[in-house]
């Protein structure tokens, strides 16, 4: 577990999304965090996908135990986890409901938030994307 404190700026935002955080399908999927990122005392997995044939990065029980459900549904055709979201789009969602968007604590840079899973699901030979 990583108990080291995670500082965020500008130059290592654009350094995450040269590595390929958050980006690619499958196989070739890099989640935005990965456990070691995260300073935490909880419970945290590292799982290899049935679907993508990669580890997986699981902070919590129940995101864990979500995955394995999806992992074996019929319609699930690609799990990605700690997926970021499009921080114009965050900051103008904190905006509407007047609160503020979270930054980090030292640089005041605004952190890249991330959703806990965003599935591929094929129904009806149509892919949709669930979050």
């Amino acid at each position: 577990m990583a108990y080291r404190r995670w500082s965020v700026d500008e130059d290592k935002i654009t350094r995450l999304y040269k590595e390929g955080r958050g980006q690619g399908r499958g196989a070739d999927y890099r989640p935005w965090l990965a456990i070691y990122d995260v300073a935490s005392r909880g419970r945290s997995h590292r799982v290899v996908g049935y679907k993508t044939g990669r580890i997986h990065h699981f902070l919590s029980d129940i995101g864990w135990r979500l995955f394995m459900h999806l992992d074996w549904c019929d319609d699930v055709t690609d799990i990605r986890e700690q997926f970021p979201l499009e921080r114009c789009e965050t900051r103008r969602i904190a905006d509407e409901l007047g609160i503020r968007h979270s930054t980090d604590t030292s640089s005041k840079t605004p952190l890249v938030m991330s959703t806990d899973f965003l599935v591929d699901l094929l129904r009806g030979g149509k892919l949709y994307q669930e979050a």
